[in-house]
């Protein structure tokens, strides 16, 4: 019995999504070659896939100490009220703080989950002295400092 697709996704699609994940950069006649097709069909696949959204762009992984942004803070955000356009004024503040490496909208005790990426502790209390105040609807903040990072990954367990 073959294996049900999902999400319209077959097992050669999974296989490119794997390697490219792996590999963002490795060439078309060698990514053919890795799930045993010729470039042609594997080219017509990979785009197929972009323009499907299920490959939304390609990046290089930077080591944030490499780049001078050693210090990961999470930070929980609880608004005053959930309403629609409570929400969706904080979204637009908050999608243009530069410090904010992610944003994500959670269930739980607080609303949002904040990723800082900072130089040192100056440009994290700046941030909560300066910006965090604007954001709009804030009742309160929880921020966690990360030690040591034990696991890291930008690859999704695609099977």
């Amino acid at each position: 019995m073959a294996r049900k697709q999902r999400r319209g996704l077959d097992r050669t699609d999974r296989r490119i999504l794997q390697i490219l994940q792996q590999q963002g950069r490795i060439s078309n006649v060698d990514l053919a070659r890795a799930i045993n097709l010729s470039t042609t069909p594997c080219a017509e696949r990979v785009h197929r896939l972009e323009r499907l959204g299920v490959i939304t762009g390609y990046q290089a992984l930077i080591e944030p100490e490499k780049v001078g942004l050693p210090i990961s803070i999470f930070v929980e955000v609880k608004l005053d009220h959930t309403t629609a356009e409570a929400f969706e004024r904080f979204h637009d503040t908050v999608v243009d703080l530069n410090d904010v490496a992610e944003c994500y909208m959670i269930a739980g005790d607080f609303d949002y989950l904040l990723k800082l990426m900072v130089s040192d502790m100056a440009v994290y209390r700046r941030f909560m002295t300066e910006s965090l105040p604007r954001l709009p609807d804030v009742q309160q903040t929880r921020s966690y400092v990360v030690v040591d990072k034990l696991k890291q990954q930008a690859t999704l367990p695609i099977a």
